[in-house]
């Protein structure tokens, strides 16, 4: 399995996780788990996705994801999990 994991973090709006979640369903990204808060005002989403069955290269997925962001006022990350997880070990 080919996971990824996906921030996203800014003022929060409505609309924030139907667009992000729209953009995966739309690139047959799945989501397998999710956790988003929102402190006062800021929004705070992280997803680990599977994108074994996506057609698009890793770094399209992420560009595209991060205009997205722009898009809708929040910065957007995507890191394959491996990446991400030799970044926070200890």
């Amino acid at each position: 399995m080919k996971r990824a994991i996906i921030t996203v973090v800014g003022h929060d709006t409505v609309g924030i996780i139907a667009k992000v979640c729209t953009y995966l369903a739309d690139n047959n990204i799945n989501i397998l788990d999710i956790s988003q808060t929102i402190v006062q005002e800021y929004f705070n989403m992280m997803m680990i996705v599977d994108m074994d069955r996506t057609e698009k290269r890793f770094g399209d997925i992420a560009d595209e994801l991060s205009k997205l962001g722009e898009g809708i006022g929040v910065i957007i990350k995507c890191q394959s999990e491996e990446i991400f997880s030799q970044m926070h070990r200890i």
